[in-house]
């Protein structure tokens, strides 16, 4: 497993601003947690995927891709740091 946090910058106020993915060893998402400008926080894990937040359908590919993209900022993290953001979510 991998954890991944991304900084998404933009001014959508609809939008989340920050992705926290749990990415399995065969590059999909596992499970994610969206945070919105508003303080919101939403999560899945496959199960409970709704029009507001749901896993990739494909698989990631490299965080540096990620990061090379100017309006991300994106960094690998610790198991602990997602665990504690996931059980934050509702």
């Amino acid at each position: 497993m991998e954890y991944w946090k991304v900084i998404w910058h933009h001014d959508f106020e609809a939008e989340p601003v920050a992705f926290f993915s749990e990415i399995g060893d065969d590059g999909y998402e596992t499970r994610k947690v969206q945070k919105y400008r508003d303080g919101r926080i939403l999560r899945t894990d496959g199960s409970d995927e709704n029009s507001e937040i749901g896993l990739s359908e494909i698989p990631v590919g490299e965080i540096e891709d990620v990061a090379a993209q100017s309006e991300f900022s994106a960094f690998v993290i610790s198991e602990a740091e997602f665990e504690e953001v996931w059980n934050r979510a509702p």
